[in-house]
């Protein structure tokens, strides 16, 4: 019991994080602007800062249920994950903590929703928000994908969840958006000050997940490595 709830808490603190790394920061605050701008009345803004963020939600959960689900689904892969999963998961979180701490860089594709396509899905409304949200979060950056692909699934595959714990990371990744859109239409003059000191706890909870990673990652190691060597 204890170990499940610890692992939702770890996929959402990932989720926030993922949110508000550098990459997903700027997009989630150009699109929630845009948005904003496209209607009149505080109340629609904030509706379609929410429909943004469920649309991001949405594609991160749906993503991660096929990859999780179709890997457990396979009898050889479930028996390895439940007998050598920690094994893996050492070097793993090692490798993401040190890119975390940009301490090694990985080269991304870059890829962008145009201009011309957010205009089209804006003008479609509610349906439209949702759609840019699932677009942008697809979108990933090193930081972001490191923090998916390599830490968000292997704990889903872990705790053998094909559901529960990639939710609970949608939700993580859609709170500080719909937190963004709040502050955009009641308080439009503090976005600027809001996205400075995102900014800053940004690099600390990177910082302090990095470390905390490559802690976590050695940890594992050694109880493999430890019995080999004595």
């Amino acid at each position: 019991m204890a170990e499940a709830l610890l692992a939702l808490i770890s996929a959402l603190w990932l989720g926030v994080l993922t949110s508000i790394s550098p990459c997903p920061l700027a997009a989630n605050v150009a699109a929630v602007s845009y948005l904003g701008r496209q209607v009149s009345q505080p109340h629609q803004s904030v509706a379609h800062g929410l429909a943004y963020s469920a649309g991001r939600m949405i594609s991160y959960v749906l993503l991660a249920v096929l990859l999780v689900g179709s890997t457990l689904s396979a009898p050889s892969v479930s028996a390895f994950l439940q007998s050598d999963m920690n094994r893996v998961l050492g070097p793993v979180l090692v490798l993401v903590g040190l890119l975390l701490l940009q301490v090694i860089r990985l080269p991304m594709p870059s890829w962008s929703v145009s201009e011309r396509a957010q205009k089209r899905l804006a003008s479609k409304g509610y349906v439209g928000s949702l759609g840019l949200g699932a677009l942008f979060a697809l979108s990933f950056c090193p930081t972001s994908a490191a923090l998916f692909f390599a830490s968000l699934l292997p704990l889903a595959m872990a705790q053998q969840s094909t559901l529960l714990v990639p939710a609970v990371y949608g939700f993580g990744t859609a709170a500080p958006v719909f937190v963004m859109a709040l502050v955009m239409v009641f308080c439009s003059a503090r976005i600027a000050r809001m996205f400075t000191h995102l900014t800053t706890a940004e690099r600390w909870m990177r910082r302090i997940a990095g470390v905390l990673f490559i802690g976590i990652g050695l940890y594992y190691c050694g109880q493999y490595l430890l019995p080999l060597l004595g």
